[in-house]
């Protein structure tokens, strides 16, 4: 099965396709375009690359979040636009989980991190267990700190990866010392090849949705849904 990948939760845009789990093409770009701009035409120039038209397509996978608010909103648009459009199903992968596929396999914990801003991560605890990751915790949007002392009672060593490894790192660095790893710089923004790996498991097993059904996972309010909360409590 031919999947098209979308990933657009963070600064990075990116898109792959693969043939089941065999990557065919990707591209990623991490500029200061914003991702309605960057998609359509990498989406187009991918599935050139991969030598494949929109009707070889069996599905199409979309990080679904934690991220960006505004960059899930894009990426969810336009995958469940192209979706209903081409007839096709559609599937959410979670942006932590696309971000530690990759390093399964390794040993200890796995630990992505996207900045959350106002003093928070995104984050979830993963190891792998029979040859596949196994989710231990999360996705939550949590303190540093918090999330420090998670990680230290769980007792393994921890690889770090995400775009809030260039402003937390030191302090993970400071509060877990030995125990805490880091995942080279190449790894460490999301990918479409995972996420489309990853949706091609999820539509093989039956899980594709119709557009009007995909949600975006946000996991905490927005700061308009916030103040609005605040206005109606006053």
């Amino acid at each position: 099965m031919l999947v098209l990948g979308i990933e657009a939760a963070t600064p990075v845009a990116a898109v792959a396709v693969v043939d089941g789990e065999r990557l065919l093409a990707e591209r990623m770009v991490n500029n200061r375009r914003t991702h309605s701009v960057n998609l359509l035409p990498m989406i187009k120039a991918v599935l050139e690359d991969a030598g494949v038209g929109r009707e070889d397509l069996g599905g199409i996978a979309v990080s679904s979040g934690p991220g960006s608010f505004t960059g899930l909103r894009i990426g969810m648009a336009t995958a469940k636009t192209l979706a209903q459009v081409w007839g096709l199903p559609v599937v959410g992968v979670g942006t932590l989980d696309a971000l530690a596929h990759p390093l399964t396999g390794q040993g200890g914990l796995i630990c992505p991190i996207l900045n959350a801003r106002k003093d928070e991560v995104y984050a979830a605890v993963y190891r792998t267990v029979d040859g596949e990751l196994e989710r231990l915790e999360g996705p939550v949007a949590v303190r540093p700190g918090e999330l420090a002392g998670r990680l230290e009672r769980l007792g393994l060593p921890v690889t770090l990866l995400g775009d809030g490894v260039p402003v937390y790192g030191g302090f993970f660095k400071q509060q877990l010392g030995g125990m805490v790893f880091f995942a080279p710089g190449s790894a460490c923004w999301p990918r479409g090849a995972p996420v489309a790996e990853l949706g091609y498991r999820l539509l093989r097993d039956g899980a594709g949705k119709d557009p009007f059904e995909l949600l975006p996972n946000y996991i905490r309010l927005s700061e308009a849904e916030v103040k609005w909360l605040q206005k109606q409590k006053g």
